[in-house]
């Protein structure tokens, strides 16, 4: 994000000189490809050369044909308890903004406060200049950001490069504000703020959204910048040179700076950024940012199309189209190697499914479709699933429930077992629990726990917890679902037994008192959740009735001033959900609907059978009955 120093400026005389001063290498834009219907992608670079100073600049950009019926777009919602100019939106990295709108494309938009950089998701947020989200007013135009982006749901958009006094909304549905225009009715007006100075103006990194002239074609533009050797970034001027290159006929300056990110929904559906964020080069983390802009589209079409899952918990039914009559089978396994194949069925049909059978509960699943026809085997793209895993749960530990704890060496000690005397520890002190030589726990923690003593100068490397905690008919699908506040790394034992370590080296790694965490959560503080889920070697050591849990908390730093522990658990079961079946009429037609996935539909014509698969076979609901003449039976098989 950018902090801004300068207004616009509307004379373009005064940068004659300066621009002439300039020689620009002939800018490199590869070729136009596809990525979903209506959306297609190019990247390009181009040197800027003044003396001995070269200007590097990597381009990406997206080209949205509005169409395309299929295309619609999503800013930034309103946030809930909604207050205007108070507290708009949910600020979110653009990934976890793609993620949880399940939308195709997304970049960062307009400007936002607090500019605080790295905050946790969902974190209140105030968007600047007008912003529009499914015809519904998030906050309001002003006159400091007043370079808007308006489409109505027909997807008929528009840029107005000074929105102040700002336009009628009416029929607006989706809009987006950024800072100043830099290309109007096709005049490079970015070389008006050349000799303005100032942070914004300055060589950045860049979004900016440009619109053509038949206003057919919608472009979104993110430069890459700050990182020498790889992209520089660009000036007003040279933003606008890239919109005009892509085609577009007026465009906008958005936030940028270290905010400036461009995402794309892979083919397992998590985001995959297209640019290098020059913040992402310097934390490894996004900025959380308060405004977005996503647009939803379909897959590009080929000779495999629709392909979707209908997961349950240890089945899964894979649906998907062929242009023509084609075999059907499908590759799977737990990682995008995949490995497994199901058996091929040879009957040529252009509407398949197939079910995977044994599948464990609660587990990601990568998978691509196979199909043959006329010689030539088409698979679709490595897609990704995940499946059910029906649960009863048990809050056993809640957050603000007390621990023993000490700071002493405890190398050697059996302090994780069951039956160790910990009558002379410290405590009990209810969580969340802390040590800060700076002062007190930080606010956004809460509820506020007990302080845990420092070595003086710091709190000590490594802290030491214990809790019991009462389970009942423990076995096979038990788990242990955690949810806390830890800063910066654990170790966890049931019983005596490790079964969890965060951000600490991996085993076979030998943990001692002295061994230092290997990362930290958000900036160095526990102000974002960690949740984490433990199965395998729950159902293995937990015990009827009376359980202890020890954590061991290491910090990052010699030298860190804080330390943080609390943590929530949940006793988990799995348990049988039977599906419901369902027929239901109307308007001369009957459907036949199921509650669950994986399942394969069967009838007959008495109640006793014999009953014979629904052919197809049938595997997803619902199944509309074309001989309603008859009388059937209907049942669901595993």
């Amino acid at each position: 994000m950018f902090r801004r120093f300068s207004r616009f400026f509307r004379s373009g005389s005064c940068l004659l000189l300066l621009a002439m001063a300039r020689v620009h290498a002939a800018p490199e834009l590869g070729q136009w490809v596809p990525l979903f219907q209506g959306i297609d992608h190019v990247s390009g670079t181009n040197s800027t050369r003044s003396g001995d100073f070269e200007n590097l600049m990597v381009i990406n950009a997206l080209r949205i044909d509005l169409r395309d019926p299929d295309i619609r777009f999503l800013s930034s919602p309103r946030i809930s308890n909604y207050v205007a100019n108070v507290r708009e939106t949910a600020g979110r990295t653009v990934s976890q903004f793609l993620r949880t709108n399940q939308v195709q494309v997304a970049v960062n938009a307009g400007f936002f406060n607090p500019g605080t950089y790295y905050l946790p998701e969902g974190t209140p947020m105030t968007a600047a200049g007008l912003l529009i989200s499914q015809g519904e007013l998030v906050s309001p135009a002003s006159a400091s950001y007043f370079a808007s982006l308006l489409i109505d749901q027909n997807n008929q958009a528009r840029i107005v490069p000074t929105n102040w006094p700002a336009v009628s909304t009416d029929g607006v549905w989706t809009a987006v504000s950024g800072d100043y225009p830099v290309l109007v009715g096709g005049v490079n007006v970015g070389r008006n703020y050349r000799n303005l100075g100032g942070f914004v103006h300055d060589n950045q990194p860049r979004t900016a959204i440009g619109l053509s002239e038949d206003r057919r074609d919608l472009f979104l533009l993110v430069i890459d910048g700050r990182q020498p050797g790889y992209s520089n970034g660009a000036y007003d001027s040279e933003t606008a040179a890239w919109l005009q290159l892509l085609g577009a006929h007026d465009g906008i300056n958005m936030d940028g700076g270290g905010s400036t990110t461009m995402v794309v929904e892979g083919s397992t559906g998590n985001p995959v950024r297209l640019n290098r964020s020059s913040a992402v080069a310097d934390s490894g983390k996004e900025r959380t940012v308060g405004s977005h802009l996503g647009v939803f589209a379909k897959p590009v079409t080929g000779f495999i199309n629709e392909v979707v899952a209908l997961p349950d918990d240890d089945v899964a039914t894979i649906t998907w189209t062929t242009r023509a009559p084609a075999t059907t089978q499908v590759e799977y396994g737990l990682t995008s190697d995949l490995g497994l194949t199901t058996p091929t069925e040879a009957a040529a049909t252009t509407n398949h499914a197939i079910r995977l059978t044994g599948l464990i509960p609660g587990t990601g699943y990568y998978f691509r479709a196979v199909s043959e026809a006329g010689g030539t085997t088409y698979t679709s793209t490595i897609r990704f699933f995940a499946t059910t895993n029906y649960l009863s749960t048990n809050l056993v530990i809640a957050l603000t429930d007390s621990w023993k704890y000490s700071f002493a060496n405890l190398d050697g000690v059996a302090w994780t077992e069951l039956d160790f005397d910990d009558s002379n520890w410290s405590g009990p002190g209810a969580g969340v629990l802390w040590a800060d030589t700076r002062g007190s726990l930080n606010p956004e923690i809460q509820p506020e726990g007990d302080p845990l003593p420092g070595n003086g100068e710091f709190p000590y490397f490594t802290y030491y917890f214990r809790t019991h905690f009462q389970s009942v008919n423990p076995g096979p699908g038990s788990q242990l679902q955690f949810f806390g506040f830890i800063d910066d790394g654990a170790v966890v034992y049931l019983n005596g037994h490790e079964i969890y370590r965060l951000r600490m080296e991996d085993p076979p790694a030998v943990v001692s008192n002295e061994s230092l965490a290997a990362g930290y959560p958000c900036d160095g503080d526990a102000i974002c959740p960690d949740e984490f889920v433990v199965a395998d070697s729950v159902a293995e050591h937990l015990r009827e009735g009376d359980n202890v849990l020890a954590v061991e908390v290491h910090n990052y730093n010699a030298r860190s001033p804080d330390i943080t522990f609390g943590l929530a658990v949940t006793d988990a079961r799995t348990v049988t959900v039977p599906a419901v079946l369902a027929i239901s009429g109307g308007d001369g037609t009957t459907s036949v609907s199921w509650t669950r996935g994986g399942f394969v539909l069967q009838w007959s014509e008495g109640a006793q059978g014999p009953w014979t698969d629904v052919p197809g076979p049938v595997l997803a609901s619902p199944f509309t009955v074309s001989d309603a003449g008859s009388t059937r039976y209907y049942r669901l098989r595993k």
